[in-house]
């Protein structure tokens, strides 16, 4: 319950938390991606250009677009070898120093993330189904304060847009992190912005209380349908939301309860059967099969 956003002070900011650029292989100049963002209605974005020799190790400088109703948040996705499939890692880490300094040649995942989460950022385990990270790679990044669970890229590139099984997964061994869903938006030929995104309850749009913010789970995220209110005691849980075709409450099981209707705005579920479940998370669907998800909640 203590990172549900809904009562807390303040209100929604939308952003979006993956985003590329011409600082590594985005089709738009920073510029560009932020102006086209804005005109989406966004009220914050994070530019994650590849932090790659062959860019230059990119921490993209956008202060400059920061005004009284748009903030930015420094940020780029890390990489490291290797994965246990030989794989070069993707961490994303929002709030990074602009003189971050480059991995060192031996500097292992775990410790790069380490290293980030130190020097202030959120760190977030990038579209693990895209590249079939395993339950161990997952754990082995301590640092991490979320993961990925959606991925708008990875959706139109390989069909791996969800992550929340591998999510699911490290929640099950008991680590305590949360998800959000991002675009990872480069503008090239996928459909792969304005897709997904994070709100973000904070009382200003500034990138401090934005970062804060994420850092204490004080969002939700969506692809379209708005979660308005969350609350729950020991035997159900209320959801309030935008007309919904669906509204779920799963466990790390199978168990589960739902709801299923035409234009559910509030919902009853009974969570008895999932009373011993060491945490829950609410999925809301609309009639376009768009999803919107907390965090999960801990209940033990």
């Amino acid at each position: 319950m203590e990172n549900l956003p809904f009562h807390q002070p303040g209100r929604f900011y939308r952003g979006n938390l993956h985003t590329h650029s011409t600082r590594s292989d985005g089709m738009l100049s920073p510029e560009a991606v932020i102006a086209a963002y804005r005109a989406q209605g966004y009220d914050f974005l994070t530019l994650t250009d590849h932090f790659l020799e062959r860019f230059g190790f990119p921490v993209t400088d956008t202060r400059s677009f920061r005004d009284s109703r748009f903030t930015t948040l420094l940020g780029a996705e890390l990489h490291a070898p290797a994965t246990a499939a030989g794989r070069l890692w993707h961490i994303l880490a929002v709030g990074l120093p602009l003189d971050f300094a480059p991995p060192a040649p031996d500097e292992t995942a775990p410790t790069l993330a380490s290293r980030a989460a130190a020097a202030g950022a959120f760190i977030g385990i990038a579209h693990p189904a895209w590249y079939t990270l395993t339950v161990e790679d997952g754990l082995s990044i301590t640092a991490a304060h979320a993961v990925e669970v959606y991925n708008a890229t990875a959706a139109w590139d390989n069909d791996r847009g969800d992550s929340w099984h591998f999510g699911d997964m490290l929640l099950a061994r008991g680590r305590r992190l949360l998800a959000y869903a991002a675009d990872d938006a480069h503008f090239a030929e996928r459909p792969d912005a304005y897709v997904a995104w994070v709100q973000v309850r904070a009382e200003e749009c500034s990138p401090e209380a934005i970062l804060a913010a994420l850092k204490a789970g004080a969002f939700y995220s969506s692809q379209g349908p708005v979660i308005e209110d969350v609350t729950l005691d020991e035997t159900r849980v209320v959801v309030r939301c935008s007309p919904a075709r669906g509204v779920f409450v799963t466990g790390p099981d199978e168990r589960c309860s739902r709801e299923l209707g035409d234009r559910l705005s509030v919902c009853e579920l009974p969570i008895r059967q999932l009373r011993d479940a060491p945490y829950i998370r609410i999925t809301v669907v609309d009639a376009a099969g768009r999803k919107a998800w907390t965090n999960p909640i801990w209940l033990k």
